[in-house]
């Protein structure tokens, strides 16, 4: 199971997040989210625990607990959405004769 865990320090690493939600079950990964271009943390991070059981045990124990002086929001991550827009060729339409 993947869990969502925001309003992270800038300052939280991956090992802190492994530490913590290892205390409530097995943690297979975690990812601290990272800009691309000045490596700082966005804030936010995944964690994915071994199964749906530990998993639900980590949100309910971590959700609204504090960690570098945050309160943690911990929820089920939500299935990866495409959404950067795209497709069409432009606002004009097309079709008609360029004549």
């Amino acid at each position: 199971m993947k869990i969502y865990v925001g309003n992270l320090s800038y300052d939280t690493t991956e090992n802190q997040l492994s530490e913590l939600f290892g205390q409530h079950g097995e943690v297979v990964s975690t990812a601290l989210i990272t800009d691309r271009d000045s490596g700082r943390s966005k804030g936010f991070a995944f964690v994915e625990a071994a199964n749906a059981d530990a998993g639900k045990a980590m949100i309910s124990a971590i959700g609204g607990t504090e960690l570098d002086g945050r309160t943690l929001n911990v929820d089920e991550a939500k299935p990866k959405t495409d959404n950067r827009g795209g497709g069409g060729y432009g606002g004009n339409g097309g079709g008609g004769s360029r004549y």
